[in-house]
């Protein structure tokens, strides 16, 4: 769906959660062939149950590129990302779990082009235990419906 929400409309503490999406075996093989990471605690099973979680885990990368995706949902077209800041993985995701986005506007601030502020956004991955296994902060450059 696309919108425009300008700076100025955008409130503190918005939220929304996307819909869920689970992690495969595929999601994990064709991710280590796109990024080159083919460590054991991906790809090898039995190398995996000699280790503390007993199975393969998905790269962090991939879910942290799933989870931008699944916010995808929703396009402002007046705001584009800026980047992304503080970056961590809180739990394992294994194949077969299954993963929601929650983003909440968590800070707006100006920026040097008076036209534009920035707004950042909390966004927490969560399985289908409720459990924080991804969050980092989205940072967006969204227009000023007035201009300065």
């Amino acid at each position: 769906m696309f919108i425009k929400k300008y700076f100025e409309e955008i409130k503190l503490e918005e939220n929304r959660i996307t819909l869920g999406r689970t992690i495969t075996e595929t999601d994990i093989v064709i991710h280590a062939g796109q990024s080159g990471d083919f460590f054991p605690h991906h790809m090898d099973e039995e190398w995996c149950k000699t280790q503390p979680f007993k199975k393969r885990i998905a790269h962090g990368t991939l879910i942290f590129t799933i989870a931008v995706g699944m916010t995808a949902q929703l396009i402002n077209e007046v705001a584009m990302t800026y980047g992304y800041e503080r970056l961590r993985f809180t739990k394992p995701v294994f194949i077969g779990d299954t993963i929601k986005v929650k983003v909440s506007i968590k800070e707006k601030k100006d920026h040097k082009k008076p036209n534009y502020g920035l707004v950042t956004e909390l966004v927490e991955v969560f399985n289908q235990h409720e459990e924080l296994v991804m969050l980092c902060e989205h940072i967006l450059m969204v227009e000023r419906k007035s201009q300065a």
